[in-house]
């Protein structure tokens, strides 16, 4: 499958960032709770530096509690402070907030030794596209600040937000970057809505998807859409699923592209449950690195 997935303004937004980043204390990375190693952007890694970072596996309540409580262990193992959230639930805000507090602490202390008055922290919040970076943002502001939207692409430029009198936000457009180790991974971010389904070959990625899915939850494949006297051939599990939904074509054949689409809306909106499709053990190495 090709994918053309890295559009010009994704350049411009890097440069944006490590331009910004100086102004900035604390860097927020939002990682898909679903996929955390294909939606950890490596170029962030670079630019972030020696920042501190808070990383939070947004959308975990899509995701297999069990592997994501695995994933926060691995990121606690490596230093790095990590919480799994939903961006719309309304307590999300004041756990958040607490962190970030905690985390800007130390540095608080120092300006006062300095003789300095404390100013806001600035934070700034990275990921890829459509992860819940300006979702998170209008939660802690309160209101709707930051444009938002349920595809890739919504944030085209830097949006200062002031929280209260102690916190200031940089919400910044999503940012993939120039080239996958793997195809996994940007097949990966295309079932999470990373990249706009427009520009990809849904059937393949459905295809993919149901693949996936019948090897690690079989059990709610079989919920969602009956028994199956072939739970081991993907293609005539996917021509009955076709068929039992009525996405049927004028000559009598399967509409593979209305069934792709199905399965893709369900697994993306939580109707097949809480599904997660990468595991620590499968894609974090000893040494706290990511591979695919």
């Amino acid at each position: 499958m090709k994918i053309n997935w890295y559009p010009g303004h994704m350049k411009k937004t890097q440069e944006l960032l490590q331009e910004q980043l100086k102004l900035v204390d604390i860097v927020v990375e939002i990682l898909d709770a679903r996929v955390p190693s294909s939606s950890q952007n490596p170029q962030i890694e670079k630019l972030i530096n020696q920042k501190k970072r808070l990383v939070l596996l947004n959308k975990a309540d899509l995701a297999d509690e069990t592997i994501t409580e695995k994933w926060l262990e691995l990121f606690i193992e490596q230093g790095k402070n990590a919480m799994a959230i939903n961006s719309i639930e309304n307590r999300t805000a004041s756990k958040v907030m607490q962190e970030l507090q905690k985390l800007y602490k130390e540095k608080s202390e120092q300006l006062k030794k300095r003789g300095r008055i404390p100013r806001p922290v600035r934070v700034m919040v990275v990921g890829v596209p459509n992860a819940g970076k300006s979702t998170l943002i209008n939660l802690l502001a309160g209101k709707k600040r930051a444009k938002t939207g349920d595809r890739p692409g919504v944030t085209k430029g830097k949006q200062w937000t002031r929280i209260q009198s102690t916190i200031e936000l940089l919400d910044t457009p999503g940012i993939l970057w120039p080239k996958f180790e793997d195809e996994l991974t940007g097949i990966r971010l295309a079932q999470t809505s990373a990249i706009k389904d427009e520009i990809l070959d849904v059937e393949t990625l459905g295809y993919k998807l149901l693949e996936d899915l019948l090897k690690l939850y079989p059990d709610l494949i079989v919920r969602r859409y009956g028994e199956f006297e072939n739970m081991d051939e993907p293609l005539k599990v996917m021509e009955t699923i076709a068929q039992r939904r009525g996405c049927i074509l004028k000559a009598g054949e399967a509409d593979f592209l209305r069934t792709a689409n199905i399965i893709l809306d369900e697994f993306r909106n939580g109707k097949l449950g809480r599904i997660s499709l990468e595991k620590p053990e499968e894609n974090g190495g000893q040494d706290g690195t990511f591979t695919d």
